[in-house]
């Protein structure tokens, strides 16, 4: 399984990183990551209401896709039509676009009331479907501008290399080295080994990306190392936590995986689990810290 994982991840990130190439020649209007954050988003949403429905039973897919939807296409309609301070408009389409998304769920279950029971509980379950990959999903995207469009792909390689670099430095070390169980109650396979293989992992990973890739991509010199490797750290801890919070949803739905999409990582969301609860403490980095752009 060791072997197959990191085979699959020799796939993904240079697949990754030929992505950002294209789309980088394209312009700040992202075309082709706005299709890919959609179609990831969507497909996110339908594996938690997968996830959902043995409990749920009456949660639907139809309503927390369309709030997906209009939450990705929030992210970027102040960067297509190009008006004030994109950052700034993008934080207010996001934000009202999702204020909008839970008012019309409570429309939605309110049409479908019929009895007393357990109507709260579907409502709760429908925002959460739409708040985590949809709302993390638009404000990740915002990495793509956070540093201006020249290094839009820096920005956003170095949170996806940091977080699936830690992610296989820690199923790594936790292999060969783990002993102690970190959390056992929620992630058996966690380990304190695998702890320290995230964090290193990661901070060589945020290092590497943009010693190289600021040159490469941005025509820009590299930022100092220790604040590169320092970001990697905090992306790799943050990752780490958000791995352990989507075990949270799964062990209490009694899940092993989101879905059966790939061995040995399971569906989207385990795939992005911690890139999509990094990517706002990311952007937050971006925007402290002296990294570039």
């Amino acid at each position: 399984m060791l072997g197959w994982r990191l085979a699959i991840s020799a796939l993904l990130i240079p697949g990754f990183i030929a992505l950002c190439w294209i789309d980088h020649r394209l312009g700040d209007a992202a075309p082709v990551l706005f299709l890919l954050a959609l179609l990831l988003g969507l497909r996110c949403a339908w594996e938690m209401v997968q996830l959902l429905r043995p409990r749920f039973h009456e949660i639907r897919f139809a309503p927390c896709a369309i709030g997906v939807a209009a939450l990705v296409l929030s992210a970027w309609t102040p960067h297509w039509f190009q008006f004030g301070n994109r950052l700034q408009g993008a934080a207010g389409t996001i934000g009202t676009s999702f204020s909008l998304c839970v008012l019309g769920l409570m429309v939605f279950e309110a049409v479908r009331f019929r009895q007393a029971g357990a109507r709260m509980e579907t409502l709760a379950a429908h925002v959460l479907t739409v708040a985590y990959p949809g709302l993390l999903l638009a404000v990740t995207a915002q990495l793509r501008w956070v540093a201006g469009g020249a290094h839009g792909y820096v920005v956003l390689g170095s949170l996806v290399i940091a977080a699936k670099l830690g992610d296989t430095s820690a199923y790594t070390f936790g292999r060969l080295f783990g002993k102690r169980k970190m959390a056992p109650a929620l992630s058996p396979g966690k380990t304190w080994a695998g702890f320290a293989g995230a964090l290193i992992g990661a901070g060589i990973g945020g290092w590497a990306w943009l010693q190289f890739a600021s040159p490469w991509l941005a025509d820009a010199p590299p930022p100092p190392w220790h604040w590169a490797a320092g970001y990697g750290v905090v992306v790799g801890f943050v990752g780490l936590v958000g791995d352990l919070c989507e075990s949270l949803i799964k062990r209490d739905m009694g899940q092993k995986d989101a879905a059966p999409l790939m061995p040995g990582f399971g569906g989207v969301l385990d795939l992005l689990d911690s890139i999509l609860f990094a990517g706002p403490v990311a952007y937050l980095l971006w925007l402290w810290l002296p990294l570039g752009g």
